[in-house]
């Protein structure tokens, strides 16, 4: 497999080696839908399995195999990244009167509670980028879960090299938090 090279294990040497490189996410997509100004919502920090929940990039060369993408790694920890691209996102829409994160001093009235079940690289399937995200809509008045969605995007990898795979994340999550907001504006 042509990729073995660029995979590496948990444990990264930590001697003279030269510093990772470090990638974030862009920028989030101004995402039109309804408005629902007279709502502030709490987007709260996804839940992750302890391979995702890091700052390491996920490769899978295998369905049950997980390796991590050498001399690269997230900005932060995976869940904090996508917590804060969501609050951009809907503070980009323009739709809702606040949103914010846990500690903001919003009186909230619904609460997004998200899971990332997928943030990798299937190096199986032919090179393709998969970000998987459920996502609930808890009414924070009455803690009803008003509604539930899962949200699948692939991209297939173009280019080579670490920054090419990044790239196709990137991509792929994009898709998901269009959709993502979309979605929530219209059960809120």
């Amino acid at each position: 497999m042509a990729l073995l090279p660029i995979f590496a294990g948990c444990a990264g040497g930590l001697g003279g080696s030269t510093p990772p490189d470090t990638y974030g996410l862009s920028a989030a997509p101004a995402v039109s839908g309804q408005r629902a100004s007279n709502r502030q919502i709490l987007i709260a920090e996804p839940s992750a399995l302890k391979a995702l929940d890091s700052e390491q990039i996920v490769i899978r060369p295998s369905p049950s195999a997980i390796q991590y993408l050498a001399d690269s790694q997230w900005s932060d920890r995976l869940p904090k990244i996508v917590q804060d691209k969501l609050v951009q996102a809907f503070e980009n829409s323009g739709r809702v009167g606040g949103v914010g994160r846990p500690g903001d001093g919003l009186a909230i009235d619904f609460k997004i509670i998200t899971a990332i079940r997928a943030f990798e690289i299937k190096a199986d399937a032919g090179e393709q980028a998969l970000v998987e995200i459920s996502a609930k809509v808890l009414n924070d008045r009455n803690g009803e879960v008003s509604a539930t969605r899962i949200f699948r995007a692939t991209a297939a990898v173009t280019g080579s090299g670490n920054a090419a795979y990044v790239q196709s994340l990137d991509r792929a999550f994009e898709q998901v938090v269009t959709e993502m907001v979309a979605w929530t504006l219209a059960r809120i």
